[in-house]
């Protein structure tokens, strides 16, 4: 079985965006390979947080992984700041990056454009992300393609370290789904749809109430010619409405243009709200119950505690390799 590692920060609400990019991707990989989901708090903290609301936003975030159908017995969920071998390795592999490689990512560059000041962590933070990819030996990681770049740096500083001390690391390789890896934004459609995207019509969250869900569609941008078809570059708006009821249902963007043909916007985006609702609605029960239920800490205890073994065997072989322990192991 290949090794799937991913990640998501408790940050913000979780998107439809976050589901179709990320959460129902997980559900499916997790019946075919060995699988590590982990909450990234310490990637959170690169801007400023309320203590609070991010220890809310932990658990929040954990409860939405089970509810979208993670199962503790076929995957391992857990909290990044509960493995202490993601900072240490993060350290690690911070001493063998490049501050010109780290300036270079494109993230950085719009987190930190126009601002007096930037915490050194925003800038150091993608040596951290390779650390809790390369802790578990991971094949593959499935991410949307805004995070590609992170991906490649990983393998560049996999492989560096791998020449300059031993072969330890696994290079590993990108998943990105066919439909659905970049859902945009409904009052900008060509851009992310963002979970810190200040304007709420932006975003639908996986935990809005059907009439925010059906209100939000419905005025989401378009255009005037009425056509439902699928043209990125021409027709942004329609084509995320299309992206997003492909997901959902399952269905085509083909077959779902011929369903539409000779159709308006008014009968196409209220059929959109109407699978979106149907499709969060047994998500959002489900996540009620987890969420006030020890069942939520016990799921996250074991996870840490498989995440803590696994991690900690491949720390002890990089500081061995780098001479950092006082025998050689």
């Amino acid at each position: 079985m290949s090794v799937i590692f991913s990640g998501i920060q408790p940050s913000g609400i979780i998107t439809i965006g976050n589901y179709i990019g990320a959460m129902k991707q997980f559900v499916e990989l997790q019946n075919e390979h060995e699988c590590y989901f982990c909450v990234v708090n310490q990637h959170a903290i690169t801007v400023p947080q309320d203590p609070i609301q991010l220890r809310k936003n932990i658990r929040s975030l954990a409860a939405l992984y089970l509810a979208c159908g993670i199962d503790p017995e076929k995957a391992t969920l857990f909290v990044q700041s509960e493995v202490p071998a993601h900072g240490q390795l993060g350290w690690i592999l911070q001493c063998i990056a490049y501050v010109g490689e780290l300036e270079r990512m494109t993230q950085y560059k719009d987190k930190s454009k126009g601002k007096e000041s930037v915490a050194a962590g925003l800038l150091t933070y993608p040596p951290l992300m390779a650390a809790d990819i390369l802790l578990y030996s991971t094949d593959i990681v499935p991410v949307g393609d805004d995070q590609k770049q992170h991906i490649e740096l990983t393998r560049d500083l996999a492989e560096r370290f791998n020449k300059r001390y031993r072969e330890l690391f696994t290079i590993p390789d990108i998943y990105m789904p066919k439909v659905g890896a970049r859902i945009m934004s409904l009052t900008e459609p060509t851009k992310k749809m963002s979970k810190s995207d200040p304007n709420p019509k932006s975003v639908i969250s996986i935990l809005d109430d059907p009439k925010t869900i059906e209100k939000k569609i419905k005025s989401a941008v378009t255009d005037s010619e009425g056509i439902v078809k699928y043209d990125k570059e021409n027709k942004p708006g329609v084509s995320n409405l299309l992206t997003i009821y492909s997901s959902f249902s399952g269905r085509s963007i083909t077959e779902l243009e011929a369903q539409y043909e000779g159709k308006g916007y008014g009968e196409f985006k209220a059929d959109v709200a109407q699978v979106v609702v149907e499709a969060l609605k047994p998500i959002q029960e489900k996540y009620s119950e987890l969420l006030t239920s020890p069942e939520l800490d016990d799921i996250l205890d074991q996870g840490a505690a498989k995440a803590n073994y696994v991690a900690m065997k491949m720390l002890r072989k990089v500081e061995n390799a780098m001479g950092l322990s006082r025998k050689r192991r």
